[in-house]
């Protein structure tokens, strides 16, 4: 398989994007090779510019639930973008994409649009703390939220991939208030909150998408919720890549624990750039200008971001989409874990992640002693076999309406051939 227009592209791109890329778990550092240059999307395939084609199970890092180009998107897209591309004013679909959640999830009592997962989670827990007048935050080790300051502290995702410390450039003072506990552990939350007095919320990946999957132990999430409530702290679940993705209401649907702040990304744009928080109402209000804590953006609401996410979000809430996505995802997760000892899976709704492994991975001490060289030999693999899978163990995986029994079992074959090779 040709991928040299591909390197012939990052060759060029070195000289003009740090690293040749725009967001560093492109590069393929994590798994060796260079990265592919895409030339389209369709349904649930990429197609690179060397004319190569891959079932395409990264969608775009998991908003495109319903496949690429769908047509009911572009075709939404294309009428909203006749009618203007952003206002920087207040329009109707704003009201019609905050219905659309609110119903789905419907502790967002109000909800404010932003551009960016990261601006989401960064703006919740600013509101946290004015809520609450406390300093201090507790996020869990190997747990993204975003690219804030205060928020990389023991981060999974791009930095766990590359290996790098949690970023030079951030201050002990941007850190300070921020204590982290391992996944899973809910005595050493509680021995956090026993310590100390100020804590203003706990946050968290309820299902963790960005150290591999990783699934919340049965009483984790209840014990939070708990914990929390008995404290005066808030609970924020960074729904960015859950919310729409492990079920049709988020994680506190499946899991039946509702948290005070909730963040949103990823499906509610379609594909488009977008982000969100909300919850109780008595909490949001605090939001300028109903309120006194400041966070606004030019492009938040726009147009675009919001016709591709009602578009998708009707689409995915029509009866038999949710079970057809089901379906797939059983297929898929029944025959990635025939492939033999070694191997753990883990799936919830659309999400699975694979490790290579001897022992359940329940946190990131069990997911940094997965076989991270053994992952990338698979997925050059699976590469050759015409499967794009993220490039790094930490990266969870992604179903779309679009994979159908012939893209599953293409997929499987391509596993089992890649597990035979070692």
């Amino acid at each position: 398989m040709s991928r040299e227009r591909s390197e012939q592209l990052f060759a060029e791109a070195l000289d003009l994007l740090p690293g040749g890329v725009s967001s560093p778990v492109r590069a393929f550092r994590a798994v060796g090779g260079s990265p592919l240059f895409i030339e389209r999307g369709e349904g649930a395939y990429l197609v690179d510019v060397d004319g190569n084609r891959y079932v395409d199970y990264v969608l775009s890092w998991g908003p495109l639930v319903l496949g690429h180009a769908h047509p009911r998107v572009v075709a939404g897209l294309e009428e909203a973008t006749r009618r203007g591309t952003s206002f920087g004013a207040p329009s109707p679909l704003e009201l019609e994409l905050a219905r659309l959640i609110r119903d789905a999830m419907p502790s967002l009592e109000l909800i404010r649009f932003v551009s960016s997962g990261t601006e989401a989670t960064m703006s919740a827990l600013r509101l946290a703390r004015a809520f609450t007048g406390r300093a201090k935050v507790v996020k869990f080790t190997g747990c993204y939220h975003g690219h804030a300051d205060s928020l990389l502290v023991q981060a999974g995702s791009g930095v766990a991939t590359l290996g790098l410390p949690d970023s030079p450039g951030v201050t002990p003072g941007a850190v300070a208030d921020t204590l982290t506990a391992p996944f899973n552990d809910l005595d050493a939350v509680e021995q956090l909150f026993a310590a100390y007095d100020d804590i203003a919320a706990v946050i968290l990946e309820p299902v963790v998408g960005n150290m591999g999957l990783v699934l919340p132990q049965p009483g984790f999430l209840e014990g939070l919720r708990e914990l929390t409530a008995a404290n005066g702290a808030l609970l924020v679940f960074d729904e960015v890549m859950t919310g729409f993705r492990v079920h049709p209401g988020g994680a506190q649907a499946l899991y039946r624990v509702t948290p005070d702040l909730t963040t949103l990304g990823k499906v509610i744009g379609g594909g488009l750039p977008v982000g969100a928080y909300g919850g109780r109402r008595e909490i949001m209000e605090l939001v300028a200008p109903a309120g006194p804590v400041y966070q606004a953006g030019t492009l938040s609401g726009n147009p675009l971001a919001m016709t591709a996410g009602a578009e998708t979000l009707r689409a995915l809430a029509e009866p038999g989409v949710w079970d057809g996505l089901e379906r797939a995802g059983a297929r898929l997760e029944e025959g990635l874990s025939a492939l033999g000892e070694g191997v753990q899976v883990a799936r919830v709704g659309t999400m699975f992640g694979l490790f290579f492994a001897d022992e359940p991975v329940t946190d990131w001490e069990t997911a940094k002693r997965a076989d991270t060289s053994r992952f990338a030999a698979f997925h050059a693999a699976m590469l050759e076999g015409g499967v794009y899978l993220a490039p790094s163990q930490f990266e969870a995986g992604f179903l779309s309406t679009r994979h159908a029994d012939d893209e599953i079992d293409a997929t499987i074959r391509a596993a089992e051939a890649a597990v035979a090779a070692r």
